[in-house]
């Protein structure tokens, strides 16, 4: 859906500029000399600058909004682009009413209908929180935080990460390294709405908070190794996540951009039988504006 808003605003903005710059190029001079060959005398040289600088309302309203609508494109197309959190695999990072700014220009410029690159501008570093097509239907987007670079071998055992960094060759392996974690106790079920635990999780100098259910099975240790090309990438709700560990890698090309910002949050805790809809928010969390770790 966001890709098909990104080729509507590319289409708006080409017909808008395209009507406008066809008047001022080949409709209004033939207008104008037309117009000068009537003016015969001083009243008439007043009425044609009158109506030459007329111009058909349709034109008018191009010019007027071209600016407008290329300018968003521009601005959601390679530099910010608005989106929500719909689900809570993101807990307690990102919330469910959450909107955020992704940074578009953070990896690479894309041209916004075929998302080619044009440039690459940086590179995925492990715990930044990305936006990325979904590699099984890509139309649509999801939200996860990389945990596995190119190269990688990512061994996930008793909800723990470990990360072995790819072996140079002629040169002996560095073992697996424990991500580290520390246990903040108890999550808040009101905001989470489970009694998880809640951890403080390093990804090399990323530091963000995680939540682990205590009731839920622990896996037997599984082993990954990343693609060239590829990202994997965790919730941070790990015991509710649909991420690599289900469907696999994110290739760099799905890369929609990096999350930095909330920019505003609601409360959505309306019930079935209240007199508004339940999509009208109950409330605004102010405490949420802000970075994301």
């Amino acid at each position: 859906m966001a890709n098909y808003f990104s080729i509507l605003l590319v289409a708006v903005s080409a017909i808008t500029g395209l009507v406008w710059l066809i008047y001022a190029l080949f409709v209004a001079p033939k207008k104008e000399a037309g117009e000068a060959s009537l003016a015969t005398n001083e009243g008439a040289s007043a009425q044609f600058n009158e109506s030459a600088e007329e111009m058909p309302a349709l034109v008018d309203f191009c010019k007027q909004m071209f600016p407008i609508f290329f300018g968003v494109m521009v601005f959601r197309s390679f530099i910010y682009e608005p989106f929500q959190i719909p689900s809570g695999s993101m807990f307690p990072t990102l919330l469910v009413g959450d909107f955020l700014l992704v940074e578009k220009f953070a990896y690479s410029l894309k041209d916004p209908v075929a998302r080619n690159e044009i440039i690459k501008t940086g590179d995925v570093k492990r715990g930044e929180v990305i936006v990325f097509k979904y590699p099984d239907d890509p139309r649509v987007d999801y939200i996860k935080r990389v945990v596995g670079l190119p190269g990688d071998t990512i061994i996930y055992q008793n909800k723990q990460i470990f990360i072995q960094s790819p072996c140079i060759q002629g040169m002996p392996c560095d073992p697996p390294r424990p991500m580290g974690l520390k246990s903040l106790g108890k999550a808040n079920p009101e905001v989470h709405g489970a009694a998880y635990n809640l951890f403080t999780e390093y990804l090399d100098d990323v530091e963000h908070q995680i939540l682990r259910n205590p009731n839920a099975d622990r896996r037997r240790p599984a082993k990954y190794v990343v693609p060239e090309g590829h990202y994997m990438v965790f919730g941070d709700n790990r015991d509710n996540s649909l991420d690599s560990r289900a469907w696999g890698y994110v290739p760099e090309e799905n890369i929609v951009g990096k999350a930095v910002f909330v920019w505003m949050s609601f409360e959505f805790e309306r019930e079935e039988s209240d007199f508004l809809p339940t999509f009208i928010p109950s409330g605004v969390r102010f405490d949420r504006i802000g970075t994301i770790q």
